[in-house]
C-alpha cells in the first residue's frame, strides 16, 4: 500500500464503518507503517528540558536533604509547608509508587481509590472529628456552600469503613483489602524540613476486613513482610519498630524508620537485634536503686530546692530515693478538666505518650472517649482552678483535694497515678506539702496509702537492661518514620455499625487493619541516607534516571556524534538515560550530575580518540575508561546486577 494510500484511509477511517476482510487487512498494515506516538522515547535532553539548579541551599533548607532536594531542582516550595514535585521528583515518586504497588498486589490487595473529601459525620461517628479538628487539630475541615462540614482527609479510616459496611454482608467475603495511593492532606502546627513534615503529601494507605484476630494478625504479618521488601527494594538501611498507636488507634502497631541522624524520632534497640522501639512505646528495665540514706521518718526545711538535683545536693541523696510528685492536666472530649497526680521515681522521667495513652483507657470512668489535651499546668494555669497557690517543687502524692475549685468542668479529686519505679521504694524522700519543706524517712503503708493505681509510665532510657534479656542494654539511633501499620481490630467497625454475619448467623462486628506508607517522605529520607557533601546518590532502583552522558565539549562534533548514539543506545536498551547537551562548562556540568545524584555518569572527553569514554559511578566516585562499544553493556550489566542485588536482599 503506498503512502497517499495510507493518507487516504487515516483519513476517512473517522467517518467510515469498514468491515470487509480486505478492509481491515489494509488497516492492520498501516498500524505497522505507522508508529506509535506512545512508543516514541520522550526527551530526555537536558537542553528540552525543565532542569534549574541551584547553587546555594534557600534559606528555610534546615536539613540536607531538604537543600539539596531544591538545589538540584526537585521540588520548589509554593507555600507553608506545599511544595510542588518537578519532573525529576515526579520520576523519582512514580518509581517508589510502583515498587509500593508491586509489593501489595503481591499480597493480594487490591487497589482502588478514595475520596479526598471527606464528611464531617463519619468522623463524628468514628468518634475522631474532636480529636483531629481539636486535640491534635491536624485536619483541614471547613463548611461547604451548603453550611455542610467537611474535611480534607489525613487519613480514610473512616472512608473505607463506611465502604465495608455497606458492602460487606457475609463471611464468605472475607478477609479483602484495600488500598490507595494519593495525596493526604494534614494542617501541620509547624510545617519543616521539605517532604518530612509537609501539608500535603503523597501516601499509600491501604486497610484490611477480617472475621476474627487470627486472620488480622496473618494479613499484618504480610504486610511485615511486605513493607520490608520495598524497602530493601529502595535501597534503604531501615530498621522495624514497636512503636504508639497514636490517634489512629488499636492493639498493637508497628514503625519502619529509615536510619538518619536528622530523625525526628528515637529508636531504642538491643544489639542482639531481639528488641526494638519508638522511645515513646519502649520498655525497659531501670537502674537499681541507690540505698536511701534516711532511716527515720522526719519533717523538715529544705530552703530553695524545688528540683531533684537541688534536693539530692541539701539532702545528701541519690535521686532514686526521692519519690518525684508531677502535675498534669487532662482534658477529656467532653469538655471536662482532670487533674492528675503522677509518681515516679526521681531518676526518671514521665513519657508523655504513655501517660495519655493510660488516660484515655480510664477516659470511660469520666464518661468521655478519648483525651484532647495533656499538659503540665503553668501558674497561670493553675489560677483557673485552683482555690489557692500550689507548693509547686514541694507537692506528695497526697497534695489534698480542696486544692480543686468545684466547678461542673472540673474533676473535684486528683487523678493520683503511680508509675512501677515507685512500688518498692522505701526510705524515701519527697514533698511535705508545704513550701520550703520535705519529708524524709517516708514509707508506703506508713505515712503514705500505697498506690491504688499502678501503671507503666516511664521513659526508657539509653543504658537501661532490655526486659527480654538484661544482659542486653540499650542503644539509641535516630529514625525517620516512612511506614506504620496497625491492628486496629473493632475500633472503628464498632463505632460505625460495620458488621457481617458468621456461618452461625450470628452478626458480629469487622476486624480491621491499617498500613499506611508515606511515599513522598520516603523519597526524601532516602536522600537523608543518600548523599554526600556533593549531592543526593541515589539507589539505582529509585534514581530519576539511571546514567547520563555528559559532552564536555557541544563543539567537538565526534564528541557529539558518540555521546548522540551512547543515549540512543542505552535507552533502546533499558537503561534510562539522559544526554548532557547544554551550552555550558564541563565543570558545571559534571557538578550538576553529581548533585542530582544519577548513579552512573558516562563522559565523551579526551579518551574518545582512543575509542573509549569515562565511567563514573556516583556512589564510589570511582572512574574508569571504557571501550565505546563496550560501556553500553557495562552500564546494562552494572543497573540490573544493583536491582537484582536489592531484590535478593528482600527475599
Amino acid at each position: 500500500m503506498s503512502l497517499p494510500e495510507i493518507a487516504r484511509f487515516t483519513h476517512i477511517l473517522p467517518n467510515h464503518s469498514i468491515t470487509s476482510p480486505l478492509a481491515w487487512a489494509d488497516i492492520l498494515e498501516i498500524q505497522s507503517l505507522i508508529p506509535s506516538p506512545r512508543q516514541e522515547t520522550p526527551t530526555m535532553r537536558l537542553s528540552q528540558m525543565f532542569f534549574v539548579t541551584l547553587r546555594e541551599a534557600p534559606a528555610e533548607a534546615a536539613i540536607p536533604s531538604h537543600a539539596l532536594l531544591l538545589r538540584a531542582g526537585y521540588i520548589r516550595r509554593i507555600g507553608s509547608g506545599v511544595y510542588a514535585y518537578l519532573p525529576l521528583m515526579w520520576r523519582v515518586l512514580r518509581k517508589v509508587s510502583q515498587i509500593v504497588r508491586e509489593e501489595m498486589d503481591a499480597t493480594g490487595a487490591q487497589e482502588c481509590l478514595l475520596p479526598q473529601l471527606q464528611p464531617a459525620e463519619l468522623w463524628q461517628e468514628s468518634g475522631r472529628w474532636d480529636t483531629y479538628t481539636k486535640a491534635e487539630g491536624i485536619m483541614f475541615a471547613f463548611r461547604d456552600r451548603q453550611d455542610r462540614e467537611v474535611a480534607l482527609g489525613p487519613t480514610h479510616e473512616e472512608v473505607i469503613t463506611a465502604i465495608a459496611k455497606d458492602a460487606i454482608r457475609s463471611y464468605r467475603q472475607l478477609p479483602l483489602h484495600l488500598y490507595q495511593i494519593q495525596s493526604k492532606f494534614r494542617d501541620e502546627i509547624r510545617p519543616r524540613f521539605g517532604l518530612m513534615r509537609s501539608r500535603e503529601f503523597i501516601m499509600k494507605d491501604g486497610y484490611s476486613f477480617h472475621v476474627d484476630a487470627a486472620s488480622l494478625k496473618q494479613t499484618y504479618a504480610d504486610m511485615d513482610r511486605a513493607y520490608r521488601r520495598m524497602f530493601q527494594r529502595c535501597g534503604l538501611e531501615y530498621r522495624a519498630v514497636e512503636a504508639d498507636s497514636g490517634a489512629i488507634g488499636g492493639s498493637g502497631s508497628q514503625e519502619f524508620m529509615v536510619l538518619a541522624e536528622i530523625g525526628e524520632d528515637e529508636v531504642l534497640y538491643t544489639p542482639d537485634g531481639q528488641y526494638s522501639a519508638n522511645v515513646e512505646k519502649a520498655i525497659s528495665l531501670p537502674p537499681d536503686p541507690e540505698p536511701s540514706p534516711f532511716t527515720s521518718y522526719e519533717q523538715r526545711p529544705t530552703p530553695n530546692t524545688p528540683t531533684i538535683a537541688s534536693l539530692c545536693e541539701f539532702a545528701g541523696c541519690a535521686p532514686s530515693a526521692i519519690l518525684k510528685n508531677v502535675l498534669y492536666a487532662a482534658v477529656f472530649d467532653t469538655g471536662l478538666l482532670v487533674l492528675v497526680l503522677v509518681s515516679i521515681r526521681g531518676d526518671q522521667d514521665v513519657n508523655d505518650v504513655k501517660l495519655q495513652n493510660e488516660l484515655t483507657k480510664l477516659a470511660p470512668e469520666f464518661d468521655a472517649a478519648t483525651v484532647l489535651a495533656l499538659t503540665v499546668p503553668d501558674a497561670d494555669a493553675q489560677k483557673k482552678w485552683a482555690t489557692r497557690p500550689l507548693p509547686l517543687g514541694y507537692i506528695a502524692c497526697n497534695l489534698n483535694d480542696d486544692y480543686i475549685r468545684p466547678s461542673e468542668d472540673i474533676h473535684p479529686q486528683f487523678l493520683r497515678l503511680a508509675d512501677r519505679t515507685v512500688v518498692a521504694m522505701k526510705n524515701f524522700a519527697t514533698g511535705a506539702n508545704v513550701g520550703g519543706e520535705h519529708v524524709f524517712g517516708a514509707n508506703w503503708g506508713e505515712q503514705f496509702d500505697r498506690p491504688q493505681r499502678v501503671v507503666d509510665v516511664r521513659t526508657a532510657m539509653v543504658g537501661d537492661r532490655a526486659v527480654h534479656d538484661p544482659s542486653q542494654i540499650l542503644e539509641s539511633a535516630r529514625g525517620i518514620e516512612v511506614g506504620h501499620i496497625f491492628q486496629l481490630g473493632t475500633k472503628y467497625s464498632q463505632a460505625m455499625g460495620a458488621t457481617y454475619t458468621n456461618e452461625q448467623g450470628e452478626e458480629l462486628p469487622l476486624s480491621m487493619g491499617c498500613y499506611g506508607v508515606g511515599v513522598s517522605r520516603l523519597a526524601q529520607a532516602t536522600v537523608e541516607q543518600c548523599h554526600d557533601k556533593d549531592g543526593i546518590v541515589w539507589p539505582v532502583a529509585i534514581a530519576p534516571y539511571h546514567a547520563i552522558v555528559v559532552v564536555p565539549n557541544i563543539n567537538d562534533a565526534a564528541a557529539i556524534a558518540a555521546a548522540e548514539t551512547l543515549y540512543r543506545d542505552l535507552n533502546q536498551a533499558g537503561i534510562e538515560t539522559l544526554l548532557d547537551d547544554r551550552d555550558e562548562r564541563a565543570g558545571v556540568k559534571f557538578k550538576d550530575a553529581d548533585l542530582v545524584g544519577i548513579p552512573y555518569r558516562i563522559v565523551t572527553g579526551r579518551s574518545l580518540k582512543q575509542g573509549k569514554v569515562e565511567l563514573v559511578e556516583r556512589a564510589t566516585k570511582r572512574a574508569e575508561e571504557v571501550s565505546l562499544d563496550a560501556v553500553v553493556a557495562e552500564v546494562k550489566q552494572r543497573v540490573e546486577g544493583a536491582i537484582k542485588t536489592m531484590l535478593s536482599a528482600a527475599e
